[in-house]
C-alpha cells in the first residue's frame, strides 16, 4: 500500500470514527418523540436498490437532488451539465454542448466524441437504460426524484456502470387533478417554461402531461477581417414533452404507458482557437466569451422518440414487473474545429486568433438510432425478514454514424469547398443479463444483502470510408470496408452488511464488482498514413472490470435536524478503457490499461440549524491513477515547423519517449497520470432561508460548487488543464400553496474556465456557461 493510500485510509478511519462519536450522544437523547422521522428534515425516499427506502437505510453512497436544488439549475435554461459539480463525485462536460454530454463519477468517464462512445456512467430514465450519448441529453422536467448512485451498479442495473448511474423518475400520474406551470425569462432573451397537468379519466385509469420548452437568442458576435456578423452563435429552442396513463383493472394490477418526444435546435459547441498560451496555464487575452472569429460552419439537432410501458403484477407475495421500452433518434452536429479562421498550410499564417496549420471543419451524425429494451423482474412483498428481486433483461441497439470533413473556404489540405471524406459507421449490440438479489435481516440491527449477475454482450461494427481524389495521395489512404465484431460474458456481484448502530445511525460496507462491455472506436475521418485494411485505424477495447470496496455511516443527528453521511471507498479498475483524443489529428483511439487505482471519501451533510434556515453541503476527494509501465500516448499535435522547443503545441511534462517532429506528435508515457476530468476535489453547499407570512413565505436561495483542477486528456500539459471552477446562483421570491415569483442570477460570479480543449491542430479551448439573470413565475393547482 502506498503511503498516500495509508494516509487516506487513516483519515477516513478517523472520520468514521469521529462521526459515531458525535452522533452517539445525541441518539442516547433521544425520546419517544424524536425517534425516527426528524422533526425538521423529512425523510428522503430513493430507489437505488429498485425498491423505495429510506435514504439512510441504503446501504450505497448515494445522492437525492432536492426540487429547490432542480428548479433553481433549470431557471437559466440550463440543459442536464447543470448537475456538474453539485453531489459529490459528479462531473458532467461535452465537446458537443447540449447534445452529447459525457459523465464521470469518481474520477471515471469517458472522453470519446464518437457518437458510439461507451461510458462507465449509465443513465437510468424511468427504469430504462439510456446508452447513447444522444438519449443521455433528453431533459430534465418533472420529476419526483433524481439520483446519483456512486460506485459499480452492476447487479441490479447492469453492464457499463462500474463508475455508478445517475437516476432520474418523473411524477407519475395520479389520482386527483393537479399540476403546475412555470416560466423565466432571462438574458439573451432566454425562457425557461415547463408545465405538467393530470388526473384521473374515469374509475381505473389516470393520465399526466407534461412538457418543457427552452430557447435563447444567439448572442455570440463573430468577428472577421471582412465584418462582423452579431448576434452570430449561442442560441437554441429545445422542446420535451411527456405524455403518461396509467391503467388499473384491477387493485393488483397496473399498466403505466408512456411516450416521450425531443426536438432541439442550436448553435453547437463553440471552439476558440489559440485561446491558451503556449507555456501558460489559463485563458488568455484571445478569449472573449461575447466574440469568436470562425469561419466555419456551426449548427446541431437533435430528435428523440421513446414509448414504453411499465406493467406490474402483484399476486401477494410477490409483483411480476415488465418494463418494456422503444427509442429512436437522430442528430447532427457540425462545427468548426480548428475554432478560428484564415487557415493555410504554408508558410505559417498568423492572421487569424494564433497560427492555424489547416482548416478543421467536421459534421458528425446520427441518420438513425434505434434502442429496445426488455427487462422481466419479480421482486418479493412484505416487510418480512427476507426480501429478493430477480430477472432478466435484453438490450438491442442499432446505431448508423455519418462522419464528413468539409473545408467552407478551401485549403492546401483539403479538397477546394464542400465535403471531402466521409465515414459512415454502423454499429450493432446486443447485451443479455440474468440477475438476483437477496437480503436477509439476520437480527433485528443487521442485515446483509448479496447480487449477482450474467452478462452477455456482442457488437458487429462496419466502418466505410472515402476521400475526395483531390486530397494529396498520403491523406486520401482508401481503406474500403472495414469490419470488427467483439464479445464477452461475465459475472458481476456485490455483498453489503448494514448494522443499525443506534436508532439513528446506519453503518455499511460494500464490496462489489463492475463491468464495461468491450469497445469499438471507428471515426477513421484522418486514419494513419500507413494505414492498410489490416491496420486500418480502427481500435478495440477488451472489457474493463472493476473491483470496489467502500465503507460508510449514515447518521441522523440533533434531534433529527440534522443528516451527515460519509463514505469512502477504494477500487482497482483492471484492463481500463480509456481513450486516446487528438495528437496529430481529430481522432480517438481506445487503449486499455493494466489498473487504474482510485480512492476518495464523500460526504453529504443536511443541517436546520435555526428554524426556517435549511443548509446542504457535499465534498468529495477523488485520487485516481493510471498503472500501467508500457502504457503510452500520442501527446498534443506537433507545428508544421519546428518553431518551438521539441516542436510540440503544447509544454508536455510528462516523460517524452518519442520526440515530436513537423506534423509528427511526441510519444508519451502515461504511467503515473490521473485520470482526465478527475478532480481531486469536489464541494457543494446550498442554503435557504425563509420569512413566514400569513399567507406564504419570502424566501432566498443560494447554491454553489466548487470543483479543483483538472486535465482535459490522458497526457499531462501546462495549457490543457484547468485549475478550479467555482459558480453560484441566487433565487430571491415569495411563495404560497398556489403560487410563487422570484428572481434569480446563474453563475452569478461570471466564472469563466475552460472545461474542455482540443490539441490537434491549434491551442483550442471550450469554456462554461455565461451568467444568465431572470424573473420567474409559478403556479400549482
Amino acid at each position: 500500500m502506498t503511503v498516500n493510500a495509508r494516509c487516506f485510509t487513516t483519515s477516513a478511519a478517523l472520520a468514521i470514527a469521529s462521526a459515531i462519536m458525535f452522533a452517539a450522544p445525541a441518539a442516547a437523547q433521544d425520546t419517544d418523540e424524536t425517534v425516527g422521522a426528524a422533526p425538521g428534515l423529512t425523510e428522503i425516499i430513493v430507489t437505488a436498490q429498485r425498491r423505495e427506502e429510506n435514504l439512510q437505510d441504503v446501504p450505497v453512497s448515494v445522492t437525492a437532488i432536492g426540487e429547490d436544488q432542480l428548479v433553481a439549475l433549470g431557471s437559466g435554461g440550463q440543459d442536464i451539465r447543470a448537475l456538474s459539480g453539485r453531489v459529490p463525485s459528479l462531473i458532467v462536460e461535452s465537446s458537443f454542448g447540449r447534445t452529447f454530454p459525457r459523465f464521470y463519477i469518481r474520477g471515471l468517464g469517458n472522453t470519446d466524441f464518437d457518437f458510439n462512445a461507451s461510458q462507465p456512467v449509465s443513465l437510468i430514465y424511468d427504469d430504462v437504460v439510456l446508452e447513447n450519448p444522444i438519449l443521455k441529453g433528453f431533459p430534465v422536467f418533472d420529476m419526483e426524484r433524481v439520483e446519483v448512485l456512486r460506485g459499480p451498479q452492476g447487479t441490479l442495473f447492469g453492464r457499463n456502470t462500474p463508475a455508478g448511474i445517475v437516476k432520474f423518475d418523473s411524477v407519475k400520474p395520479q389520482d386527483t387533478p393537479g399540476g403546475y406551470a412555470n416560466v423565466s425569462y432571462g438574458r439573451f432573451n432566454n425562457i425557461n417554461a415547463e408545465a405538467a397537468a393530470g388526473g384521473p379519466l374515469g374509475d381505473n385509469v389516470s393520465v399526466r402531461l407534461s412538457g418543457l420548452y427552452q430557447r435563447q437568442d444567439d448572442y455570440v458576435d463573430n468577428v472577421l477581417p471582412s465584418g462582423t456578423t452579431k448576434d452570430a452563435f449561442g442560441g437554441y429552442k429545445d422542446l420535451a414533452f411527456r405524455l403518461q396513463a396509467a391503467i388499473s383493472p384491477s387493485d393488483d394490477f397496473e399498466i403505466l404507458l408512456t411516450g416521450q418526444v425531443r426536438d432541439l435546435e442550436g448553435t453547437a459547441r463553440l471552439f476558440r482557437a489559440n485561446n491558451f498560451t503556449r507555456g501558460e496555464t489559463g485563458l488568455n487575452e484571445n478569449f472573449d466569451r461575447d466574440t469568436v472569429s470562425t469561419d466555419g460552419q456551426n449548427d446541431q439537432s437533435v430528435t428523440t422518440r421513446n414509448a414504453s410501458a411499465r406493467v406490474t403484477w402483484d399476486i401477494g407475495p410477490v409483483s411480476l414487473i415488465s418494463v418494456t421500452s422503444f427509442w429512436t433518434g437522430k442528430s447532427s452536429s457540425v462545427g468548426d474545429v480548428d475554432g478560428g479562421f484564415g487557415a493555410n498550410f504554408l508558410p505559417p499564417n498568423l492572421f487569424g486568433p494564433g497560427d492555424i496549420p489547416f482548416t478543421a471543419e467536421t459534421r458528425d451524425a446520427v441518420p438513425d438510432l434505434d434502442q429496445f429494451t426488455q427487462e422481466l423482474r419479480i421482486a418479493s412483498n412484505g416487510d418480512g425478514p427476507i426480501s429478493y428481486q430477480a430477472g432478466i433483461f435484453y438490450f438491442d441497439e442499432s446505431l448508423s454514424i455519418l462522419s464528413q470533413n468539409f473545408s467552407t473556404l478551401g485549403d492546401p489540405l483539403n479538397a477546394p469547398g464542400g465535403i471531402n471524406i466521409v465515414v459512415s459507421q454502423q454499429q450493432d449490440s446486443e447485451a443479455l443479463g440474468i440477475f438476483g438479489s437477496v437480503t436477509v435481516d439476520l437480527t433485528e440491527r443487521l442485515s446483509v444483502t448479496g447480487g449477482i449477475r450474467y452478462n452477455d454482450d456482442e457488437r458487429d461494427f462496419v466502418v466505410v470510408r472515402s476521400a475526395d481524389s483531390q486530397f494529396p495521395t498520403f491523406l486520401q489512404n482508401p481503406l474500403g470496408t472495414v469490419t470488427r465484431s467483439v464479445s464477452d460474458d461475465t459475472i458481476t456481484w456485490d455483498g453489503s452488511v448494514t448494522y443499525e448502530l443506534t436508532d439513528d445511525v446506519n453503518l455499511y460496507a460494500k464490496v462489489a464488482r463492475g463491468y464495461r462491455a468491450p469497445s469499438i472506436q471507428g471515426r477513421i475521418l484522418f486514419p494513419p498514413a500507413t494505414a492498410t485494411p489490416l491496420e486500418d485505424g480502427v481500435s478495440v477495447a477488451d472489457s474493463e472490470t472493476i473491483t470496489s470496496y467502500e465503507a460508510g455511516i449514515k447518521s441522523t443527528l440533533l434531534g433529527g435536524r440534522a443528516r451527515v453521511n460519509l463514505s469512502g471507498f477504494l477500487y482497482d479498475l483492471n484492463d481500463a478503457q480509456l481513450t486516446a483524443v487528438g495528437g496529430n489529428v481529430n481522432a480517438n483511439r481506445l487503449i486499455n490499461a493494466d489498473n487504474v487505482r482510485g480512492y476518495g471519501f464523500e460526504l453529504d451533510a443536511e443541517l436546520i440549524p435555526v428554524d426556517n434556515l435549511y443548509l446542504t453541503a457535499g465534498l468529495s476527494f477523488n485520487h485516481t491513477e493510471i498503472q500501467d509501465s508500457d502504457l503510452t500516448t500520442a501527446a498534443c499535435g506537433a507545428t508544421r515547423l519546428d518553431t518551438f522547443p521539441n516542436v510540440s503545441l503544447c509544454t508536455i511534462t510528462d516523460p517524452i519517449v518519442t520526440p515530436a517532429a513537423p506534423f509528427s506528435a511526441a510519444i508519451v508515457s502515461i504511467d503515473g497520470n490521473r485520470l482526465p476530468q478527475a478532480p481531486r476535489w469536489i464541494a457543494n453547499w446550498t442554503a435557504r432561508y425563509e420569512i413566514p407570512t400569513p399567507n406564504g413565505e419570502f424566501y432566498a436561495f443560494t447554491d454553489w460548487s466548487y470543483r479543483s483542477r483538472i486535465n482535459f486528456f490522458l497526457y499531462e500539459s501546462v495549457e490543457f488543464q484547468d485549475a478550479r471552477q467555482i459558480e453560484g446562483g441566487v433565487r430571491i421570491g415569495y411563495s404560497t400553496d398556489d403560487f410563487d415569483v422570484a428572481a434569480f442570477v446563474r453563475n452569478i460570479t461570471k466564472d469563466t474556465s475552460a472545461v474542455s480543449a482540443i490539441d490537434f491542430n491549434n491551442l483550442t479551448a471550450m469554456v462554461n456557461e455565461p451568467r444568465i439573470w431572470g424573473i420567474s413565475a409559478g403556479v400549482k393547482f
